[in-house]
């Protein structure tokens, strides 16, 4: 079966998204803002869910048209096939999204798609009640510019959630998010990757997985393995494909952080992720740390306003300070996201490029310094 397929994922992340989805084999149509769409088969969608590092959810995409109206709504989501997908004794709940549109009313919409779905099914299945005892099917629509996209999502929980992270601190970074800043760090066998300020340890255990070639989801399951049109070898298949990727490497992770119990959570969550004998997680003070005599990489999300509730001059000081011993390190390089406006000043020196991402719905900044230097 052809399928158009929707892979979610932060904002700021969609390039490294299709990059991964073309090394899969599949057709970029189309990114926007937090998703792209490809095209695959029902193989597709085992293997994304398997393997996308940085998508948050894949969907299939059952239809789109313009909706102004809930007249328009209605009749543009009945005319879908959603019979190809959804059978007689199926559930099939609906939720979503409007941005800049008309229609900005979320409960009304979801009212009139699911009253547009049931007549649909309706007019395939003769039956005007439906039990929704069997398979979920969860539908969700996305309204962008009065332009609707129905789909049918086919991860269940949310891909950042690999399973390792069974236990997390008080604030811990989307997985997917610290897989995105790792591959941005551009890890090396021969070069050590340090997360000084580690906390649960997910920027250190993403670097260790993709660098051992872990499959995200290869721990996991997810909510398209129930539906019967996807045939569950594939699901087998793509597990086994994940296993045969995997692989020994040299790469070494320190993970350490000044706080025993997140050191102890930090080794904890590596075992589970199959990496605990690559990451090394040690009680550390982020501004006494040293060289190693190698070369290396600081890679870290150090504690900020938002996100752990400390004081203003707290966290500054921590980056002032942070910042003098990082550039003793030199030529180690160095990568910190943080939301805090004035992070460069505290730090001492201007990074050599600025990418803004998201740590969920908080604008960050990930600043990289690849000429670390003493000045």
């Amino acid at each position: 079966m052809k399928l158009q397929l929707v892979a979610t994922c932060l904002f700021g992340l969609e390039k490294l998204l299709g990059e991964e989805i073309e090394e899969l084999g599949y057709e970029r149509i189309s990114t926007i803002d937090g998703r792209v769409t490809f095209l695959g088969d029902e193989e597709a969608v085992a293997l994304s869910n398997v393997f996308l590092r940085f998508a948050e959810r894949v969907y299939i995409r059952v239809g789109g048209f313009h909706a102004e109206t809930f007249d328009e709504l209605f009749e543009g989501t009945k005319a879908l096939p959603w019979a190809d997908f959804i059978g007689a004794a199926d559930a099939f709940p609906v939720k979503g999204h409007s941005i800049k549109s008309e229609l900005h009313s979320i409960p009304d919409c979801q009212s009139i798609v699911k009253k547009a779905v049931v007549d649909s099914l309706s007019g395939r299945y003769g039956i005007a009640r439906f039990p929704e005892t069997g398979t979920k099917y969860q539908i969700e629509f996305f309204i962008l510019n009065n332009e609707a996209t129905l789909m049918i999502d086919t991860s269940g929980v949310p891909l950042h959630k690999r399973g390792y992270r069974r236990e997390s601190n008080a604030a811990p970074m989307r997985e997917t998010l610290a897989a995105a800043i790792a591959k941005l760090s551009r890890p090396r066998e021969d070069v050590l990757f340090w997360d000084p300020m580690c906390g649960s340890g997910t920027i250190a255990i993403e670097a260790a997985m993709m660098m051992r070639g872990i499959a995200p989801g290869a721990r996991r399951s997810f909510a398209a393995e129930e539906f019967p049109f996807i045939p569950r070898g594939l699901w087998k298949s793509a597990r086994e494909e994940a296993k045969e990727r995997e692989t020994d490497t040299r790469f070494r992770v320190y993970a350490s952080d000044i706080d025993r119990a997140a050191v102890e959570l930090t080794a904890h969550n590596a075992d589970i992720a199959g990496v605990g004998d690559i990451v090394n997680p040690f009680v550390a003070d982020c501004r006494k740390i040293r060289e190693e005599g190698v070369r290396g990489t600081i890679v870290t999300n150090p504690p900020y306003g938002e996100r752990i509730g400390g004081s203003t001059e707290e966290v500054e000081r921590l980056y002032r300070e942070m910042g003098a011993h990082f550039r003793s390190l030199a030529p180690w390089q160095v990568y910190v996201i943080t939301s805090h406006p004035g992070f460069e000043r505290l730090y001492g020196k201007r990074a050599d490029k600025v990418r803004k991402l998201y740590n969920g719905m908080i604008p960050c900044y990930l600043y990289q310094f690849f000429k670390n230097d003493k000045k």
